[in-house]
This record gives structure tokens, C-alpha cells and sequence, in this order.
């Protein structure tokens, strides 16, 4: 499936971005960004494929959903999408859509 291999390349782009895991006050921002060029049910997906939200916490699938779709209700701010687009960049995040890569 074509867009199985773009989620996978946006979980690669965000694991070459944040090697050590996303920092909590980066979740809107990515979330922010990953709705731009994701539906709302791949975004819970790659959130899910790299567990940011609790890295080697144990959280259930459930939970990091939960955490996920409040996150997913929160406005980014400008500032912010800015600094994550800047890191996200520098690994390769591409301005375009994935499929176009």
C-alpha cells in the first residue's frame, strides 16, 4: 500500500528528528504538523507507530490514543510549529506531500 510507505517515511523523518523522542512541548507542534499533510486516523497511527507521547513508558494502545486526541484538540502556536518545522527539516522532512517524495 502507497501510503503505508509514506507514514512509515513521516515515523523515519520523525525518529531521525527527535533520535531521543519527541519532548513534551513539541506534541502540538508535530501533531499540528503531521495534520497538514495526514488524515486525522493517520496521524493516531504514526503517533501510535512511535509512541512519542510515552517512549518505553508502557502505556497501552489505549491510553496513547486518549493522550493523542487531546493533543490533537490543541492549537499550535506559530512559534512553535516553526522551531519543530526547522527540526524536522534538517533530517529530511519533506515541504511537500510524502507521496510526492
Amino acid at each position: 500500500m502507497a501510503r503505508d510507505g509514506a507514514l512509515r517515511r513521516v515515523v523515519d523523518w520523525l525518529r531521525a528528528g527527535y533520535p531521543a523522542g519527541v519532548p513534551e512541548h513539541d506534541y502540538v507542534a508535530v501533531l499540528a504538523l503531521l495534520k497538514r499533510r495526514l488524515s486525522h486516523d493517520e496521524v493516531i497511527e504514526v503517533a501510535d507507530r512511535i509512541v512519542f507521547l510515552h517512549p518505553g513508558g508502557g502505556a497501552t494502545q489505549d491510553a496513547v490514543e486518549h493522550e493523542i486526541e487531546g493533543l490533537l484538540a490543541q492549537e499550535a502556536l506559530p512559534a512553535d510549529v516553526a522551531r519543530v518545522s526547522a527540526v524536522l527539516a534538517a533530517a529530511g522532512w519533506p515541504l511537500a506531500d510524502p507521496e510526492d517524495d
